[in-house]
């Protein structure tokens, strides 16, 4: 599994917020609207039918006849050529005279005149035919054509009315249900409903303000949909995030010393850990000093992370000085020729003065090892504590010259926004997150799939 799928999976609770709020803010006052169905695949579209065009002072031609297919051929009777009128025949002599007499009364017998008419003949002579005149279409013939003249119903529309069989139903060809959207007008109401929300996230009042900006920039007045405006927010914090948006930088020095801080359960212990795997898979010799002497379970912890990830752990004995561990870890791992030196420290509040002096002086006694280190000071910070992250960047980046952040526990909160006014307010560099407790469960930070997750785009 992809680190963003992870990490899209595991942004439940901030994404989910986001999701339901805007969800709410585009149904309080949008409109539904119907969406064109998608043109059915593999379905070939046909010519419209032709409007048939008002009858021309020419004659039309006459459509050409449709066989048909069941009835045997009738041939079309030639056309008889004109014949001369015959001689009329003398009608015979009806004049009734003397009856037949029987034989031996008359000498001589009246003859009948013969028949001679023919039984088929005519009693009229025909007429020469026309050679333009076409015999009128039979009822069948009639109704074929009107049939062929008739607009035929295109494939689309017989598959938008017939109900679909057996297999249209298997394979999903039947006829698809409109889609709906919901779009609401972007107005200076619902850009506040907006700022609400994003203050809501933990993103802050600068920068909720500074995104409703630039979303309403070349927007107000047009409608847009829940999915629109996802995308759009996505687009802004990616826009914020995209410069602080950088690795851990890894220096010629050798040893590079990476100091870690952070408040009480933070998470600085695994992600010593999990950094030093990384390191260690890209071919880094790595040695970790367990700062933490305060707590014994802190450095057990930081042992089996060692172990996990083939590294070097350094202890000293519980309640020791932690500024006299890390010279003695500089030393070692000078001697050693390790590449990284990670040094743990005990979590302390920000508002703690005596505690924050502890770490001031861990500084010093490192640059008195080498002037140039710590190289790299990592401050871990716990997304569940919302906006008391800003003022823990502030304070540690004044006694430890804090260099870049790594954001822990994103899958537990619903304030993951925070991180977007950290690198919207101090610009620092946000070298990874983390989403799980597992060894690889902490990846560099890609403003734009933290975008699209944090908003579920």
């Amino acid at each position: 599994m992809s680190f963003f799928s992870k990490l899209k999976d595991r942004l439940t609770k901030s994404s989910s917020k986001l999701e339901q709020g805007l969800e709410a803010i585009v149904e309080d006052g949008g409109q539904e609207e119907v969406l064109a169905a998608d043109p059915e695949p593999d379905v070939p579209q046909p010519d419209p039918p032709k409007t048939p065009q008002p009858a021309d002072p020419q004659p039309t031609p006459e459509p050409e006849p449709v066989p048909e297919p069941d009835l045997p051929e009738t041939p079309e009777p030639e056309t008889p050529k004109p014949t001369p009128e015959p001689d009329p025949i003398p009608a015979p002599d009806v004049t009734p005279g003397p009856g037949p007499t029987l034989p031996g009364n008359s000498p001589t017998e009246v003859p009948q005149a013969p028949d001679i008419t023919p039984p088929d003949a005519p009693t009229e002579a025909p007429q020469p035919r026309d050679p333009a005149w076409t015999p009128p279409p039979s009822e069948l013939s009639a109704g074929v054509a009107a049939v062929a003249e008739a607009p035929r119903e295109t494939t689309k529309a017989k598959a938008e009315t017939d109900r679909p069989g057996l297999l249209g139903r298997m394979f999903g060809r039947g006829a698809a249900a409109p889609k709906t959207v919901v779009r609401r007008v972007l107005d200076d109401d619902m850009l506040e409903s907006l700022e609400e929300l994003m203050i809501a996230s933990d993103m802050g009042v600068d920068t909720a303000l500074r995104v409703s900006a630039n979303i309403a920039e070349g927007r107000l007045g047009k409608k847009l949909s829940v999915e629109e405006i996802k995308s759009i927010l996505a687009m802004e914090i990616a826009r914020i995030m995209e410069p602080v948006a950088k690795p851990l930088p890894i220096y010629p020095k050798r040893p590079q010393v990476v100091l870690v801080v952070g408040v009480n359960g933070a998470g600085k212990t695994t992600t010593i850990g999990k950094l030093a795997s990384q390191f260690r898979a890209a071919g880094k010799s790595v040695v970790i000093a367990a700062g933490d002497t305060f707590r014994a379970a802190a450095v057990e912890q930081l042992q089996v992370w060692g172990q996990r990830a083939g590294v070097p752990v350094l202890t000293a004995p519980e309640g020791s000085d932690p500024a006299s561990l890390a010279f003695d870890a500089m030393t070692k791992a000078q001697e050693e020729g390790a590449d990284l030196l990670m040094i743990d420290t005990a979590g302390r509040l920000q508002n703690r003065e005596d505690l924050m002096q502890e770490l001031a002086k861990i500084v010093r006694v490192i640059k008195k090892k080498d002037p140039d280190a710590p190289h790299n000071t990592l401050l871990v910070l716990d997304a569940t504590t919302g906006q008391n992250a800003l003022s823990q960047v502030s304070t540690f980046q004044k006694l430890a010259d804090v260099s870049g952040l790594v954001m822990t526990k994103l899958d537990g909160t619903a304030k993951g926004g925070v991180l977007v006014a950290l690198a919207d307010k101090f610009g620092l560099p946000i070298h990874a997150i983390g989403v799980g407790e597992q060894i690889d469960d902490l990846a560099p930070f890609d403003p734009q799939d933290f975008a699209k997750a944090l908003t579920g785009a």
